[in-house]
């Protein structure tokens, strides 16, 4: 077994840095995210963002959707990796917090390609309907399973389903570890629909590849 790397915040710069660093609009939705207070930890990383939007890239994804937006800086990830004339859906519960994103997409020039939904996340997933190339959850952690299955029969053979938090800052090996985050991960660890991998990225991230 090879050598694991601690990722402290200085070599998390160093990271983001030397791979794809914030731009002006990213880095200004971030601080402001900030000034949030403690909400703010829902704030997807810098290195997730960079891996959002590599990966929208890499797949060639056209139509995504994401369940939990917030402050709008992973969609703005996302939307980046996107071809001009793609389709990012957003399905989110707060108007205020997406508020702060909107202006955001629209400094980017990405607006045009993002749909934003407000309301309950699993009943506007249950709405979705038509094929989807990428997934990002970041939404209630104890929903993940349904929205797991929800999202399984619209993203395409090969098509990707991202979820957030699923390491629970390490506590999922703990005897007393977060039980949604428990049951979500061995839910789809034994799916055989996908491929299952899990990054200790951020707060840990999965990546989940429908065969």
């Amino acid at each position: 077994m090879g050598n694991q790397v601690l990722v402290t915040d200085e070599l998390h710069d160093y990271m983001v840095a030397h791979g794809m660093p914030l731009d002006e609009i990213a880095a200004d939705l971030v601080a402001e995210t900030r000034q949030l207070g403690d909400v703010s930890v829902m704030l997807t990383t810098a290195d997730q963002a960079a891996l959002l939007t590599t990966l929208t890239r890499l797949i060639s994804a056209r139509r995504a959707v994401e369940i939990g937006t917030f402050t709008g800086f992973s969609a703005l990830a996302i939307s980046r990796g996107l071809p001009d004339d793609g389709k990012l859906i957003c399905l989110d519960v707060s108007d205020e917090w997406t508020s702060i994103g909107r202006r955001y997409w629209e400094r980017a020039g990405v607006a045009s390609k993002i749909e934003l939904r407000i309301g309950d996340g699993h009943e506007l997933a249950a709405a979705l309907d038509g094929s989807f190339d990428l997934a990002f959850v970041d939404a209630d952690k104890a929903g993940y399973v349904d929205y797991f299955e929800r999202l399984v029969p619209l993203i395409r053979p090969n098509g990707l389903m991202l979820f957030d938090n699923t390491l629970a800052g390490g506590r999922v090996v703990e005897a007393d570890g977060p039980v949604d985050r428990k049951e979500f991960n061995a839910h789809i660890a034994k799916d055989d629909r996908v491929d299952v991998v899990i990054l200790g990225i951020g707060d840990g991230l999965t990546l989940v590849r429908k065969k």
